[in-house]
């Protein structure tokens, strides 16, 4: 195949398409916003399902570099109340069916497995056109554009490509999101840390909850999840980091101290994220020499599933495409049809907000995961 794949999203299910290309021979280059790898922190902890995860990674030929970069003892959880009380710990077992990574580790493993010049940085698309005979401009933000045949938007819940193919647009799911990090926990951090514990902590009440990581190096990554309007927090100057604090911690009044502490002793100014949503069984007709996968296609709350399915996205469509290089149009039809129905069960499946911020939390989220534990 010698007609070039052009990738916008050097995301996890970008690059792991990329390599996939890159294996199979087939011309590909991937264009991404940000000016560097290192621009920003890339997210926290993931686990990588046996299931499409880790076959996308294989798919990729990195199987070996991934289980270098597991974090072994992290497939562990609790349950707190807002008091501290533990209603509910597990300890990793060790079978490492669903090891933990950490994002920007793997998205690394992956930008070193290409060759230099197929990520390009600093490439902010401002727009795409129709062209004719099944081309596309893509438009960038320093004037330039790039013209191609086979098109892919990797680029997320914002996706400048999702307008080819649909009118979908992302809806606020009614959570907001406060991101914090802890950095040396163990040391500088010992009650917070504790309560955290060797994996991952849900401290949970009806309408809120803070959910917590841990990272290498102790490094404790918080998420204060609130059931709140999309509004919430408008008013205020997210760049001022004590104002937003203070809020935030004023949604936790009465919480146990080694628990609010994970807001207010943050190592980092907080981040607020709101979550979004595509339309359950999003999807589009097929249309020449452009498809989506990720977020951009199928953007859900974060239930653990995002990145897993990125993955198996692109592995899938790079292994479309290197199967029928002779009928590009047919791989993609192949593609997206599997597509949606994975991505549209997923989101059928879960209903992990209700669980932990409904009326019944957090005792909702321990009848949950015992429920898990018994059936498996």
């Amino acid at each position: 195949m010698t007609t070039p794949v052009t990738i916008i999203g050097a995301g996890l299910g970008g690059l792991v398409l990329a390599r996939v290309l890159h294996v199979h021979g087939i011309p590909v280059t991937v264009y991404e916003a940000e000016p560097s790898p290192a621009a920003r922190r890339q997210g926290g902890m993931l686990d990588i399902h046996p299931w499409n995860g880790q076959p996308a990674l294989e798919a990729a030929g990195l199987t070996e570099g991934f289980r270098e970069l597991v974090l072994e003892g992290r497939e562990s959880y609790r349950v707190l109340d807002r008091k501290g009380t533990v209603l509910l710990d597990r300890p990793d077992d060790g079978t490492g069916e669903r090891p933990e990574v950490q994002r920007g580790e793997l998205r690394q493993l992956l930008l070193d497995s290409l060759p230099n010049g197929i990520v390009r940085w600093g490439c902010k698309v401002t727009g795409v056109q129709t062209l004719d005979e099944g081309r596309y401009k893509v438009g960038l933000a320093d004037g330039t554009t790039v013209v191609t045949s086979l098109l892919v938007g990797a680029d997320g819940a914002w996706s400048r490509v999702r307008p080819l193919l649909s009118g979908a647009t992302p809806e606020y799911v009614g959570v907001s999101v406060i991101e914090t990090f802890l950095f040396d926990g163990d040391t500088r951090h010992p009650a917070a840390a504790e309560a955290v514990g060797a994996g991952s902590l849900f401290a949970l009440t009806p309408g809120k909850g803070i959910l917590a990581h841990r990272e290498s190096g102790g490094t404790l990554h918080s998420y204060a999840q609130l059931v709140k309007p999309q509004d919430w927090l408008a008013g205020i100057d997210l760049t001022d980091a004590a104002t937003v604090t203070a809020r935030v911690v004023e949604e936790f009044d009465g919480w146990a101290p080694e628990l609010t502490a994970l807001i207010t002793d943050s190592d980092t100014p907080p981040v607020l994220r709101r979550l979004f949503t595509l339309p359950t069984g999003h999807r589009w007709n097929r249309t020449p020499g452009v498809t989506l996968l990720g977020d951009a296609a199928h953007l859900m709350p974060p239930n653990g599933e995002g990145a897993n399915l990125a993955m198996q996205d692109g592995a899938a469509l790079g292994q479309a495409i290197a199967a029928r290089p002779d009928d590009v149009e047919a791989a993609l039809a192949e593609y997206e049809q599997a597509m949606f129905t994975r991505a549209a069960g997923v989101a059928a499946d879960d209903d992990i907000y209700t669980i932990m911020f409904g009326d019944d939390a957090p005792h909702s989220m321990v009848a949950m995961l015992t429920g898990a534990e018994q059936g498996s």
